[in-house]
């Protein structure tokens, strides 16, 4: 019994070290990580000169928007006719009066030729007025009566000769043909009652239909979109469509970096609040060709409603203002620096514009703030949030904590 008490209290005292040792050596490596730790590099300013500097600043409206064929039609014959050609084919690139198709103008021909007839009549009666013209009421009441009847008929005529011209569909536009909806000897009705409509846009806004025609195909002849036309809609806020105007200048920028520009064409005038608060439509037309624009290709947007040129500015980082004084330090021609007021007006991007104070060509200080060295989302010293130059180096023998210390990956705490 005795020597199994000694044994337990052996055993207990033994524990009792291996425990002490192991806080040893816990309390070891915290001093290490604790006093050995770098201090953490702070960020260190770094100066450089400067140049006031002429300057256009300007003041935009942002907002997004998406790209879309200013010319969006859906082309039908003005007049009545037996398709007799089809020139082009879905996915062809037309240009702007290519003829599409035409219909037959046997019965145009006639319309014409009758209207050209009555016309001669016409001439001639007023002529014969004319001569008989003595001077009394009745003969000039004759000659005024003649004289409309001819104005009537030249009326008749020049309508003749536009549906004879009518008998070739023309691309109102250039663009791309995206459906073709006739075939040779399908009999088209010219009118207003067709199924035919124009979605073509008049500043980038819904504009009037043209004239449609019922077919026996789709009832649309054909289907266009312009390929060098193009328009942009956007919405702008309340507060901001107070600086917003139709003929303002607009730059555009896509995605991967290519710029452009247009002019604001119209400005809705009643709010959508569909997105919970007003919103107002600007409808933009993209200046030139747009080449590189496609339907659908979403843009930046900056309605540009004040632009000063000749601005004098300097980096806002040069200008210091405490308790409304704004100062720059001015290097001068022997290379010493001078703390001068001025005073300043608008800020656009990064410049400060400079009202009073300096002159273009005078060179100031800038303070560039620069991160100092050290670790980076981690401990000084490259430790990526766990020790200082790498991971942290366990004493011989020494087992972490199950689960790994606290912070590790998949660790405590």
């Amino acid at each position: 019994m005795k020597v199994k008490n000694l044994l337990g209290r052996l055993s207990r005292r033994a524990w009792i070290v291996v425990g002490s040792a192991t806080v040893v050596v816990v309390a070891a490596a915290v001093g290490v990580f604790v006093f050995l730790l770098p201090s953490q590099a702070q960020a260190q300013p770094v100066t450089q000169t400067s140049t006031a500097s002429l300057e256009t600043m300007q003041k935009v409206v942002s907002a997004s928007g998406t790209v879309t064929p200013a010319v969006k039609e859906d082309l039908s014959f003005a007049v009545s006719g037996v398709v007799t050609e089809i020139d082009v084919a879905a996915g062809d690139i037309v240009e702007e009066g290519t003829v599409l198709a035409r219909v037959d103008t046997l019965a145009l021909n006639a319309s014409l030729l009758d209207a050209e007839a009555t016309l001669a009549e016409a001439e001639a009666t007023l002529a014969g007025a004319r001569d008989a013209n003595d001077g009394s009421s009745a003969a000039k009441a004759r000659v005024s009566a003649a004289s409309a009847a001819v104005d009537v008929a030249e009326s008749a005529v020049a309508d003749a000769e536009a549906a004879l011209d009518d008998a070739a569909l023309r691309a109102p536009a250039t663009g791309l043909i995206t459906s073709v909806g006739i075939s040779v000897g399908d009999r088209v009705t010219g009118g207003s009652s067709g199924s035919g409509t124009s979605s073509a846009t008049t500043g980038g806004m819904p504009g009037a239909s043209t004239a449609s025609t019922s077919t026996t195909g789709s009832g649309t002849a054909f289907s266009l979109v312009s390929t060098d036309a193009w328009t942009v809609s956007v919405t702008v806020g309340e507060t901001d469509v107070a600086h917003v105007e139709a003929g303002l200048q607009v730059e555009l920028a896509t995605s991967d970096g290519k710029e452009f520009f247009g002019t604001v064409a119209e400005v809705g005038v009643v709010p959508s609040t569909s997105s919970g608060s007003a919103r107002y439509s600007v409808a933009i037309d993209v200046t030139g060709t747009g080449e590189g624009l496609f339907d659908g290709v979403s843009v930046d947007v900056d309605i540009v409603y004040e632009r000063r040129i000749d601005v004098l500015t300097v980096p806002s980082a040069a200008v210091t203002t405490t308790d409304g004084v704004s100062t720059v330090t001015l290097i001068e021609e022997n290379g010493s620096e001078r703390e001068v007021q001025v005073e300043i007006g608008e800020t656009s991007g990064s410049l400060t514009e400079i009202l009073s104070g300096l002159e273009e060509g005078d060179e100031v200080l800038v303070s560039v703030f620069t991160p100092g060295e050290g670790n980076t989302g981690g401990f000084p010293g490259g430790g990526q949030g766990r020790f200082p130059g790498g991971d942290f180096e366990l004493p011989d023998g020494f087992e972490p904590p199950s689960g790994g210390f606290p912070g590790e990956p998949g660790g405590n705490g």
